[in-house]
């Protein structure tokens, strides 16, 4: 199996799935999830300390990755560090031989967090892509893979003559690829696919769709309640609430999803979202048949 940006680029529906990172996670966790993911995903996926809990840092998830032969996706986000520690980042993972980055400008923290940190945006999230596309043409610091670099986008109702401003600038700047929040509203999803059609926008970009294996109505909720923008329709948390076997039935749900994004014109890829569980995300790649 290639790599996440091979699958992206060459038209191969992509299956990229997150590592499951806590405080205590250490290289033989890494090792562990590395040998169930391999040959299931085209790369995993690396936060960068997602809703501000602090885990290992995505620089070195991905170098242990990297030695484990799984294709590494990290996020950086501009809510911790400033310009300098940013672009040192990037040098490193380019440095790693990593050639996909996934780069968002991150949410404050919030004011009741247990942890009372300071947010920095020294950049905006463009600034960060155009700081990651500026390397790519940078020919002094020597040859490497072009990074395939990714933006974050939320999907809603855009308007009719919605011109997809931010993402435009994105687009020029360096950004490829867009990946979504999770999303279990197909419908959104292909209205907002119609309005990125119409901006002319889908020559721009491959298109990564988030998804999540919710294996019981309070993880659901859950989800719904603490994952930004997150589209999780009653429906689906009452099917789960009704399940003789919830966590079969959380499988199955995500893993139809999978099929059927593969099958929507204009998506080119799913992204799995841990719920803490590494295992299930195999079990659902497996139940998809995609792989």
């Amino acid at each position: 199996m290639g790599t996440f940006s091979e699958a992206v680029q060459g038209g191969r529906f992509a299956i990229s799935a997150e590592l499951t990172l806590t405080r205590k996670s250490n290289r033989d966790d890494i090792r562990r999830q590395a040998d169930l993911l391999r040959g299931r995903v085209d790369g995993l996926q690396v936060n960068d300390n997602p809703l501000a809990w602090v885990h290992m840092s995505a620089l070195a998830a991905s170098a242990l990755l990297l030695q484990e032969g799984v294709d590494p996706v990290p996020i950086l986000t501009c809510r911790d560090r400033n310009r300098i520690g940013l672009h040192s980042d990037l040098l490193g993972l380019r440095a790693m031989g990593v050639d996909s980055l996934l780069l968002m400008r991150g949410r404050r923290v919030g004011k009741n967090h247990a942890l009372h940190a300071t947010t920095v945006f020294d950049l905006t999230g463009r600034d960060l892509i155009a700081m990651a596309g500026s390397m790519n043409e940078d020919e002094s610091l020597g040859k490497a893979k072009p990074f395939l670099i990714g933006a974050g986008a939320r999907l809603y109702r855009a308007r009719a003559g919605w011109q997809a401003e931010s993402l435009r600038e994105k687009a020029g700047a360096g950004a490829r690829f867009l990946q979504t929040q999770i999303c279990y509203n197909l419908d959104l999803l292909r209205h907002y696919l119609q309005r990125l059609v119409a901006a002319r926008m889908t020559w721009n970009y491959a298109i990564i769709v988030s998804l999540a294996p919710l294996t019981s109505a309070d993880i659901a909720r859950w989800v719904k309640e603490n994952m930004p923008d997150s589209k999780v329709p009653k429906a689906l948390i009452d099917r789960l609430e009704q399940a003789a076997d919830p966590r079969a039935e959380g499988i199955r749900i995500c893993a139809d999803a999978m099929r059927m994004l593969a099958q929507t014109p204009g998506v080119s890829g799913v992204n799995l979202v841990s719920t803490g569980e590494p295992q299930l995300l195999a079990e659902v790649i497996d139940a998809s048949g995609l792989r």
